[in-house]
This record gives structure tokens, C-alpha cells and sequence, in this order.
């Protein structure tokens, strides 16, 4: 209501200001009002319109009050009205443009989230193996392997082991010293342990995700001196180095050469090394036979992040990398977008405006140009270079520096052709149909530059007239005052768009970028933890079944490691375990080094295995490899002196059998094959047959024919 009563106020006040300046002056206000009505009133664009056409009504009624003798003009209510409409038309194209930068964007979130939430879920399944093989693995391996010792230390190992399985993973992000982490790492039990000397600067304060790197690889350090290393004392050493903090563990044991570890060992490829390097730090192993080992981590402090971004990452969250970045990446693509939207809505203004106002002003005025050939070949050239700029801009591409040097000079040609070609009294009156259009051009040429540059241009061009209008001329006070009206009214509306556009890309960009991503960093980290919980469930779930009861019992006494089949069942669990650590090897057979990692835990119970390849390998499904070792595990778990592996590649099937001799009791030929995961493509079968204390297992896996699993 208040602004349907100062435009209708506006309107009929015509009569009491009187004159044709005035008269100017109250078509300009109504005008802007008209056209700032269809952004204010945005959402309402019925309410908009309605204002609009009610401006222009009290306009031309305040005019025919204040000159009724001359009657009502048509053509200021027209070009109001268009204007008007070209307002109503660079709103909905802007809002297009931003829509579409809000859609990409938001696909372009939810794939990089989709990524990051892999590669989140891949990172936690690497610590969950590292784990695994640090805890269960290890002590079942341990059992399996030892008998007539002393065990006095296994329950309480195997309820730790049950309770690091069964912990959750955190998004802990709070700091921890280091030095107390480094005092709590266990030295073992009565001839497994190994007297740790601590020399340590402290604090050493350190994130946790790095912290609890160490620690865990310290302790696994610790474990691989006890069992390897040949002696019983090692030094653990912790400082600060330009700002890096360091972490030492050396012993003078037997030492060995790094390079010759097989792969498949992981104790300090996963366990150590990988655990590190998944946090963002380093670490050396330096060892030769005879000399010792040096194991020495570093992390490299980094500046506070964005705790869903950089920061996470540095922490050992598994959160979304690269906030800064992204935020960055994100504002420049909504910035792009917007511009190109306000770029394509100037084109829009300045074609609408030229060929309909602008043509109409040129053509009927032709006698008053003096040449009019010079004001025919400025609206041609006003033209090209809107031509030019609009390729681009529908090639969705950004107007090349050089392409809109020419076109600013050619159209400041254009605004001092139109000044010294008309009559100085003429100009910003009917006939002078330049000094209106040029700012549009401008905005569409200068969108990305700052405000000053545009103020300059638009300076320059009133400058021409005012200049050509005092030195060819001598205008009356009417004539300066029109002059001015029309400078404030036509170039200061158009410099006030172009502050509000730079407003637009300069801050509200930013804004939208970074309030952009904030969601997607929250929704990824919602991705991340529900998809943890759902990983660490399922994992814990497929322990449940073996492991978890193994070390249940170990754990509270149910089971003995005196007993034979305890031992079995524990050797057959490691052998499993070794089969799914392998999983992850990038190697060119996986079938045959997971098959490998089975022989070598039997080979480290004393057996000897002996594996036989015929045909050339293929590729098998990881499901499918599952169900096929399986049973070479069981019945390795078993064996007591010798086992024949062999695989044989066939056309469209692949054969994994076992001979097992000296096979202690409880290998069942029939027993079910254990495997996790989605359904295989195409049926594992078994088959088996027992002869006294020999066992023979065969595993055959057709490729279906309809899976194009083809096995030529």
C-alpha cells in the first residue's frame, strides 16, 4: 500500500510541479519505481505488474492534468512499459542461471560426497585389517602355533582384542600428548615381553588421529622385536624438529633386510606403514641383519582447517579433504554462472531496447542528424558488438579480453558519434536514442570488473555530451537541468545495477558458496559415520560367526590353548584372516596370492605345501574366490606334514583341490564354505573324499554363460 501511494502521489503531481522538466523529472521516478517494483515484489510478479501498470496510469493522468491542451504522450508510458518488462524478463534470467549454478552444484557435491564417502569407507576398512591383523590375527596365529608355554597372558590379550574389534570408529578431533600415549604401550607378557626405555621430551601435543597412528604402530613395533628380533629391549624415543614430531624405535637385535619382506607380510606395510601414511605422516624402517632396526614415524603439524575438511583429514577422521579448496572451486562456479546470467540479461536489455526504442528514435528523427549516415552506422556498430558479445555468452563462454577491448572502444566511438552528430539542444531529448542505450552495453562488457572501472566508462560517456553540449552550444538552465535529470535517472539507474551486481558476485557469491559447503561437509560426514556404523556392524557380524566365539572363550577360560582342536580351530581362523588381507593386494593373480597367504600359515605350523598351476590364470569374482579357498584353508588348518594345492584354469571354470596328509580329526570334507558379500556369479560346488588320515577337497567354480564371464 505505502508504495502504491507514493507512486500514485508521484503521478499527479505533475500539475503543482509544472513544466516540461518537471515532468521529465516525475517520469524518471515513476519509472524506476515501475522497474525496482518487479525485484521487490519478486515472488508476487501479479503485485509487481500491477504497480507497474499503475504508475504508468498516474503518470499519463498527472500529465494530461498539468497540460491538457497537449494531451497524453505515448511514448514515455511505451518505453516505461518496456522497461518494465525487460526488468520482469533480467530477474527471471538471473534467477535461471543462479537455479541451474544451484543445481550443478549440487551434483556436482553429491558425486565428489559419494567419493569421499568410498574413500572414507576404504580408509576405515584399512585400519579395521591393520587392526584385525594386530589383535586377532596375531593371537590366533600365536595359539595355533605354541603349546607347553606358559599362556597366563591370553585371556586378558584376547578381551583386548575382543574390545578393539568391537570399538567403534570415532570422529574424535581433539588434541592428546603424545608422550603419556607412548607411556601406555604394552610391553608384553614373561618371555614375550620386551623392556621398553622411554626417552621422551614432552608434551607433545598431537591430534588424536595421528596420535593413536603411533601408538598403534609403536605397539606393533614392539610386537615384531619381541618375536623377531632375538632380543628383549628396545628404546623408544619421542621430540619435537622444526615443528615435526618425531617418533623412534630402535633395538640391537638380528635385524633383517626391508626389502626382501614379501608383500603379504603386513606387519609393517599395514599395520605401521599404512596406518602412517592414511593420517598424512611418514615412515622409515631401517634394518640390516646384524645391525638392528630403526623404525622412526613423522608428522608434520598443519594449520587449523575447516573440522570437516582439511582439518579432519589431518586429524585421521576420515572426512571430506580439501575444504578450503572446494569452498574456493565452488564460489568461482557460482560466480560464474551469475555473471553469465547478468551477461546474458544486459544483451537481453540492450537488443530489446535498441531494436524497438532505440530503431523507432533513429528512424523517425533522420532530418535532425547531421550526418545521418554517422548515427545509421553508430546503431549498426552498437549492434555488432552485441552480436559479438552474445556468441560467446550462448557458447557458454566468458567474452576474450581482446574481444571486449575493441568493443568498449568501439562503443565510446559510438557515444561521441551520437553526441557531436546531434544538435547540442537535442541531446537526452526524443532524437537522442544513444545516450540512453550505451550503459547496457557497458554492463554487458564490464559485468566482471570492479564498479570503478564501470564508473569510469559511464563517466566518460556523459562527459561527451557535457562537453559537446558547452563548447558547440549554450544551453539554457531547462536544457542543463534536463541534462541532469537524465544523467542521474538513465546513467546513475544503470551504475546502481551494476553495484548491485557487484554486490551480487562479490558477496553474495561467497556467501552462497560457503553456506553451500558447510551443508555438503555436514552431509557428508551424516554419509560418512552412518556408512562407518553400517561397515563396522557388518563387519563384526561376519566375525561373529568364528572369531569372536574363539576369542570369547580364549578370553574367559571356556577354551584351552592345550587343546588340539582349539589350536586347529585357530589355524584355520588366521588362515582366513591371511586370505582376507590379501584381498586388497594390487597384483595381476589374486586368486593365487590369496591362495598364498593360506600356504603360508600352514607352512609356519611345519607344514609343507606344495602348489601346482595348469592352464593360464583368469579373472574371478572376489565372492567367488572367497568360496573357492575357503575350503584349502580348512583343510590346510588341518594338515600336519604335507598338502598338495592345486588350480586348474579351465575354458569356463576354474578347479582349487586339496590333498591333505597326516590331517588331524575334525576335517570335514562337507563342511560348508564360509563366504561374505553379495551373490556370486555362478555356483561354487564341492567336493570331497577322506582316507584315513588324507583329505582331498575339490572347489569348482562355471562361469555362467550369461554373465559373459567367459574363460577362454
Amino acid at each position: 500500500m505505502t508504495d502504491a501511494a507514493v507512486v500514485v502521489l508521484t503521478g499527479l503531481s505533475q500539475p503543482l510541479l509544472g513544466g516540461d522538466v518537471a515532468d521529465v523529472m516525475v517520469e524518471a521516478i515513476v519509472g524506476i519505481s515501475a522497474i525496482t517494483f518487479q525485484h521487490e515484489w519478486a515472488t508476487r510478479p501479479v503485485a509487481g505488474f500491477a504497480l507497474a501498470a499503475l504508475g504508468a496510469g498516474v503518470c499519463a493522468l498527472g500529465d494530461a492534468l498539468s497540460s491538457p491542451t497537449h494531451g497524453v504522450e505515448s511514448v514515455p508510458l511505451t518505453r516505461m512499459l518496456v522497461e518494465v518488462g525487460l526488468s520482469r524478463g533480467a530477474y527471471l534470467i538471473v534467477r535461471a542461471r543462479a537455479r541451474a549454478a544451484d543445481r550443478a552444484a549440487a551434483a556436482r557435491a553429491a558425486l565428489r560426497r559419494e567419493a569421499e564417502v568410498a574413500a572414507a569407507r576404504r580408509a576405515t576398512e584399512r585400519e579395521h585389517l591393520a587392526t584385525l591383523h594386530d589383535t586377532a590375527c596375531a593371537t590366533l596365529l600365536m595359539v595355533s602355533q605354541g603349546d607347553g608355554q606358559d599362556w597366563s597372558w591370553l585371556p586378558l590379550r584376547a578381551t583386548r582384542d575382543l574390545e578393539a574389534l568391537s570399538a567403534m570408529p570415532g570422529f574424535g578431533t581433539e588434541s592428546i600428548d603424545l608422550s603419556v600415549l607412548l607411556g601406555c604401550v604394552p610391553e608384553g607378557e614373561g618371555q614375550a615381553g620386551v623392556h621398553v626405555k622411554l626417552l621422551v621430551n614432552g608434551p607433545l601435543a598431537i591430534p588424536s588421529g595421528p596420535g593413536l597412528a603411533i601408538f598403534k604402530g609403536v605397539r606393533e613395533a614392539v610386537a615384531n622385536v619381541a618375536r623377531h628380533a632375538g632380543v628383549r629391549e628396545a628404546e623408544l624415543r619421542a621430540w619435537t624438529e622444526d615443528g615435526v614430531i618425531v617418533v623412534e624405535l630402535s633395538d640391537a637385535g638380528r635385524g633383517f633386510t626391508p626389502e626382501s619382506v614379501p608383500a603379504r607380510r603386513r606387519g609393517i606395510s599395514a599395520s605401521i606403514v599404512g596406518r602412517m601414511n592414511a593420517v598424512g605422516g611418514s615412515v622409515s624402517v631401517t634394518s640390516q641383519p646384524g645391525a638392528g632396526t630403526r623404525v622412526q614415524w613423522r608428522w608434520q603439524g598443519r594449520p587449523p582447517a575447516s573440522p570437516a575438511g582439511e582439518g579432519a583429514r589431518a586429524t585421521g577422521v576420515p572426512g571430506p579433504p580439501g575444504a578450503r579448496a572446494r569452498r574456493t572451486a565452488v564460489v568461482r562456479f557460482i560466480r560464474g554462472q551469475l555473471l553469465h546470467g547478468a551477461q546474458l540479461a544486459a544483451l537481453v536489455i540492450s537488443l530489446v531496447a535498441q531494436f524497438s526504442i532505440s530503431l523507432r528514435q533513429l528512424t523517425v528523427h533522420q532530418d535532425v542528424y547531421e550526418p545521418a549516415w554517422a548515427q545509421t552506422a553508430a546503431f549498426i556498430c552498437l549492434a555488432a558488438v552485441a552480436a559479438t558479445g552474445g556468441a560467446c555468452l550462448l557458447r557458454g563462454r566468458r567474452i576474450p579480453p581482446g574481444v571486449r577491448g575493441w568493443s568498449v572502444g568501439a562503443v565510446l566511438t559510438v557515444s561521441a558519434t551520437g553526441a557531436l552528430t546531434l544538435p547540442p539542444e537535442r541531446l537526452t531529448g526524443p532524437e537522442d536514442w544513444v545516450f540512453g542505450l550505451i550503459g547496457w552495453h557497458a554492463l554487458l562488457l564490464l559485468a566482471d570488473l570492479r564498479v570503478r572501472v564501470l564508473a569510469a566508462f559511464l563517466g566518460a560517456h556523459v562527459g561527451f555530451n557535457v562537453l559537446t553540449m558547452f563548447l558547440l552550444g549554450s544551453p539554457t538552465a531547462a536544457e542543463s537541468t534536463a541534462m541532469g535529470i537524465a544523467t542521474i535517472s538513465i546513467c546513475g539507474f544503470q551504475f546502481s545495477v551494476g553495484v548491485l551486481l557487484m554486490h551480487l558476485l562479490d558477496d553474495a557469491a561467497p556467501a552462497a558458496g560457503s553456506a553451500a559447503v558447510r551443508e555438503e561437509e555436514l552431509r557428508t560426514r551424516e554419509r560418512i559415520h552412518d556408512g562407518m556404523q553400517h561397515d563396522h556392524r557388518e563387519r563384526y557380524r561376519a566375525l561373529t560367526a568364528t572369531t569372536v566365539p574363539l576369542l570369547a572363550g580364549l578370553g574367559h577360560g571356556v577354551l584351552s590353548p592345550h587343546d588340539d582342536d582349539v589350536r586347529l580351530r585357530c589355524g584355520v581362523e588366521a588362515a582366513r584372516m591371511r586370505r582376507l588381507f590379501a584381498e586388497s593386494d594390487a597384483v595381476s593373480d589374486p586368486l593365487l596370492n590369496e591362495l598364498r597367504a593360506c600356504v603360508e600359515v600352514a607352512e609356519h605350523q611345519g607344514v609343507t605345501v606344495s602348489l601346482a598351476i595348469r592352464g593360464r590364470q583368469k579373472e574371478v569374482p572376489v565372492e567367488v574366490r572367497r568360496k573357492l579357498i575357503d575350503p584349502v584353508a580348512v583343510v590346510l588348518g588341518h594338515t600336519r606334514s604335507t598338502a598338495r594345492v592345486t588350480v586348474v584354469w579351465a575354458r569356463r571354470a576354474v578347479r582349487v583341490s586339496v590333498v591333505g596328509q597326516d590331517c588331524a580329526g575334525g576335517c570335514r570334507t562337507g563342511e560348508p564354505v564360509r563366504a561374505h558379500g553379495r551373490a556370486t556369479a555362478g555356483k561354487v560346488t564341492l567336493a570331497g573324499a577322506a582316507r584315513g588320515g588324507s583329505v582331498w577337497v575339490e572347489a569348482i567354480w562355471e562361469a555362467p554363460a550369461a554373465s559373459g564371464a567367459d574363460l577362454p
